[in-house]
């Protein structure tokens, strides 16, 4: 019993952590590491979801774009800043201050880059 409350309690604040991160000055989804959190089975298998946001960095060097982006009921996340995996082809043409449609797909605690258009 004891060891479930632990895992629930972790599991908890790792969901804190993600829900509040855009009111953390500086703090970013990709600062947070949730290796070894303990999550439900279907938290560790690929969704995909759909979001509409701003870009707020482009890092060609490491493939991946920060995004300012609303709520995504679709994975029960609040509207926040986060780095996304991409393409050095999906982000060709992308630039900072670009509206942006997404999609893509949230795997444990990555999230990468399906398909992004302005």
């Amino acid at each position: 019993m004891k060891l479930i409350q632990i895992a629930f309690a972790g599991t908890l604040a790792a969901l804190s952590l993600a829900a509040y991160a855009q009111d953390m000055p500086g703090m970013k989804m990709d600062d947070m590491n949730m290796n070894g959190m303990p999550m439900k089975q279907e938290a560790r298998q690929a969704r995909q979801a759909t979001a509409e946001g701003t870009i707020k960095a482009i890092d060609t060097a490491k493939q991946r774009v920060t995004i300012a982006h609303g709520a995504v009921p679709a994975v029960q996340w609040p509207p926040m800043t986060m780095a996304f995996a991409a393409t050095a082809q999906q982000l060709q043409g992308l630039a900072i201050g670009d509206r942006v449609t997404f999609s893509f797909r949230l795997e444990g605690g990555a999230a990468t880059i399906v398909s992004i258009r302005k």
